[in-house]
């Protein structure tokens, strides 16, 4: 299987409207790395996995709607806990959307939300 992974980031702000998440509840702010890869077990033909010019325009494309928002404000957002992994859901289906006629491998998206700990999506 051949991959190329990229790596964006971006701020955001949120809060997680549940008792199960304590101290999370209260609005923070959150400073996510995202990496994404994208998989294939074929090179195009030019012998690439995918072009990274158009992976990085694409992940930064969709970031940058999210970079220094509060999720909580966002209409796409409203009534959902936005978790690392619920957020690496969402950049998961605007990738696979955007790139539909790009890329036919698989993606993952991957969220470190600090030095210790990170969530992701990857499709089946």
């Amino acid at each position: 299987m051949y991959f190329v992974k990229i790596r964006e980031s971006m701020m955001i702000a949120h809060s997680l409207k549940s008792p199960f998440f304590g101290p999370a509840q209260n609005v923070h702010g959150a400073t996510f790395v995202v990496d994404v890869t994208f998989k294939t077990t074929n090179l195009d033909e030019h012998n690439v996995v995918i072009d990274i010019g158009l992976a990085h325009k694409i992940v930064k494309d969709i970031l940058a709607k999210l970079d220094y928002q509060n999720l909580d404000d966002l209409d796409v957002f409203k009534g959902k806990l936005t978790t690392t992994e619920f957020i690496a859901r969402y950049i998961y289906d605007e990738i696979s959307l955007m790139m539909k006629n790009d890329f036919k491998g698989k993606i993952n998206v991957s969220i470190k939300e600090n030095p210790n700990a990170w969530a992701g999506f990857e499709e089946d």
